[in-house]
């Protein structure tokens, strides 16, 4: 994943479309992560998979805590899958090996 200060941002502006159409771009301020852009080519699935990686290089959580975050974010998704919190984590730890 790349990431760009604020003002490489907009002084490459195209440089960060056509690199977040290949992966994930975090933009920072004064070195805290202050935006993401992705692409929003692909599945919803890729999409949210893209939006989870990002997260979780800002905010990584792990285990009960991931499984209950994402329980939020998809809702009654996951359950109605029948995916179970062991599920959850197994998916997050595959996804973390694949590149974005």
């Amino acid at each position: 994943m790349l990431t760009m200060t604020s003002l490489e941002a907009q002084n490459q502006f195209g440089t960060l479309i056509d690199t977040s159409q290949r992966e994930p771009v975090m933009i920072t301020r004064r070195g805290r992560p202050v935006s993401m852009v992705i692409s929003p080519n692909g599945s919803p699935d890729d999409l949210m998979i893209q939006f989870m990686k990002l997260m979780s290089k800002v905010a990584p959580l792990r285990g009960a805590e991931a499984a209950r975050a994402i329980g939020q974010t998809l809702g009654s998704t996951a359950p109605d899958q029948g995916l179970t919190e062991a599920d959850v984590a197994r998916l997050i730890r595959e996804s973390d090996n694949d590149p974005v």
